[in-house]
């Protein structure tokens, strides 16, 4: 285990439980995700450039199974990974800008939608 991952463990103890360690280290893959589809370059990442790499990366890896598996993760709403991501912040493992806030996170999209319903439209799209 390495120390990145005993880190997010411990925030995972102290901080909220109902959301797994797998949640703290797909936010971390999602930015690197995020990154990597804007040229690799650091820059900061705001609330809803997140919550989009979540939903390609979750929809690349997981495919149809991806809100179950968050959904298993304790994550059921974008509010949700704004929770995980203002914890890793105040355990110096994020950074934020002023402008950031965790209502950035608020309702960016409904999972249902996101995930089954743009899976499903990509299935008719195959089959036509």
């Amino acid at each position: 285990m390495t120390d990145k991952d005993e880190r997010i463990l411990a925030i995972v103890r102290k901080h909220d439980r109902r959301y797994s360690a797998e949640a703290y280290a797909f936010v971390f893959e999602s930015l690197d995700f995020t990154l990597r589809k804007r040229g690799g370059v650091r820059r900061h990442i705001t609330g809803p450039e997140i919550m989009e790499g979540v939903r390609q990366l979750a929809l690349e890896t997981f495919g149809f199974l991806a809100r179950d598996v968050l959904r298993r993760w304790g994550v059921r709403s974008t509010e949700d990974f704004g929770e995980i991501v203002f914890h890793l912040i105040s355990d110096d493992l994020l950074q934020k800008t002023a402008d950031d806030r965790k209502e950035d996170f608020v309702g960016l999209y409904d999972f249902q939608e996101a995930f089954d319903a743009s899976f499903e439209q990509a299935l008719h799209a195959v089959e036509i």
